[in-house]
């Protein structure tokens, strides 16, 4: 079975103490300590134990800049087999729908029997498993938390409203998100991370991939962040005491003087 996990390197929120830029449009990066996806962790993770299981290859993919390399290596010293850095300056200011263009355009290059990708990542908006899949016209779940392999289909296990679990039969191949707490993923040592360290990956651009540079980018984004910020801080709780009736009392008082009732 072939495998490719799309991964993404992202800021690491227990290392950084986040500020926002001067143009309050986003975080100041310059001097963030990064790391891969948390989402992504789990379905390279996933995606390695079902290789197990059944044989293969696993695929790590991600858009970026040079410094994402250091995400592919670290996947691949997880027991991912290769990797694809997409890098180009023409992918500088993609939206969802870029980004899902430029991973569509290198997925077709391929044979994979199952793309995965985190259920969300740093921008939290879920959408680009959703997006490539549609782009290809393959089958997409979202929110996996359980995977069955077949012949020629799986049985994924998702995650839904209210805590109850749905299950859905799909056709390879086909397009899944995977839902942290799946699995436990590995611990990376650094014999791992030094056995890969001189494996070569291929770099590809927008030239390489075919696709057009005014369809990405910030040229092509149909969606731009305007604003940025941080909510300012209420005023703190306020706790009710007595009896249950006397509380009860208190919070109507209190919601019908804020216009709640």
């Amino acid at each position: 079975m072939e495998i490719l996990v799309c991964v993404k390197r992202v800021p690491d929120t227990a290392e950084n103490e986040f500020e926002l830029n001067s143009a309050g449009n986003d975080l100041d990066r310059d001097d963030l300590v990064y790391s891969v996806n948390e989402w992504d962790n789990y379905a390279v993770e996933e995606a390695i134990q079902i290789i197990d299981k059944v044989g293969g290859n696993v695929t790590v993919i991600t858009v970026g800049d040079d410094e994402s390399e250091e995400v592919l290596r670290r996947e691949m010293a997880m027991g991912a087999n290769d990797g694809i850095l997409l890098c180009d300056d023409a992918f500088d200011g993609s939206d969802g729908k870029g980004i899902a263009s430029i991973l569509k355009a290198e997925i077709e290059k391929g044979s994979y029997d199952l793309v995965m990708t985190g259920a969300q990542a740093d921008e939290g908006a879920g959408q680009i498993g959703g997006m490539v899949a549609a782009m290809l016209g393959m089958p997409y779940a979202s929110l996996v938390n359980k995977i069955e392999i077949g012949d020629d289909k799986i049985i994924v296990g998702r995650e839904i409203e209210g805590g109850n679990q749905e299950m859905n039969e799909m056709q390879l191949p086909c397009v899944i998100s995977i839902q942290t707490g799946i699995n436990e993923p590995r611990y990376v040592g650094i014999r791992g991370i030094r056995k890969v360290a001189k494996v070569d990956i291929p770099v590809k651009g927008a030239g390489d991939l075919g696709v057009d540079p005014e369809s990405i980018g910030e040229a092509g984004a149909k969606t731009k962040r305007v604003d940025y910020f941080v909510p300012d801080m209420g005023e703190g709780a306020e706790m009710l005491e007595g009896s249950t009736d006397e509380i009860i009392e208190k919070l109507i008082e209190r919601l019908k003087a804020k216009g709640g009732l």
